[in-house]
């Protein structure tokens, strides 16, 4: 049973973040969500509720100037309350450029987002890209 809420709830996110659709993201995250940001850029770490992971991302995207794109390239992965996804992410700022694929997951409790860990293929080259001037 819970696996087939969790795959639900993966397939909701796969959607909203193809979708750019931030809100509809935002309305599946626990309020105590817990998100880690991996690297060592100005936007890694973890970020714990609904609030501080809406500006984190908000800030994401205000410093691509929108241009901040997360595909989801295959199927969700499921393993009971988590979820794991292959994910390509490209985004252009003050002329630097970035596109590699990475791996979020995702662990669903009571029908919602309760944790996310994002995993970046080439971990040096995004935070090149998040601290370029």
């Amino acid at each position: 049973m819970g696996s087939t809420i969790t795959l639900t709830v993966a397939r909701q996110y796969a959607d909203a973040m193809a979708a750019k659709d931030f809100a509809a993201v935002a309305g599946l995250f626990a309020d105590d969500i817990v998100w880690h940001q991996p690297g060592n850029h100005r936007f890694s770490g973890t970020y714990r509720g609904r609030d501080a992971v809406n500006e984190a991302i908000g800030a994401q995207m205000a410093a691509t100037e929108g241009t901040l794109d997360i595909a989801i390239t295959g199927e969700p992965m499921i393993n009971d309350a988590l979820a794991a996804f292959p994910v390509h992410f490209s985004a252009k700022r003050n002329g630097a450029e970035m596109s590699m694929d990475g791996v979020d997951v995702l662990r669903v409790e009571d029908g919602k987002i309760a944790e996310v860990w994002l995993f970046s293929a080439i971990q040096q080259d995004e935070d090149a890209f998040w601290d370029a001037d």
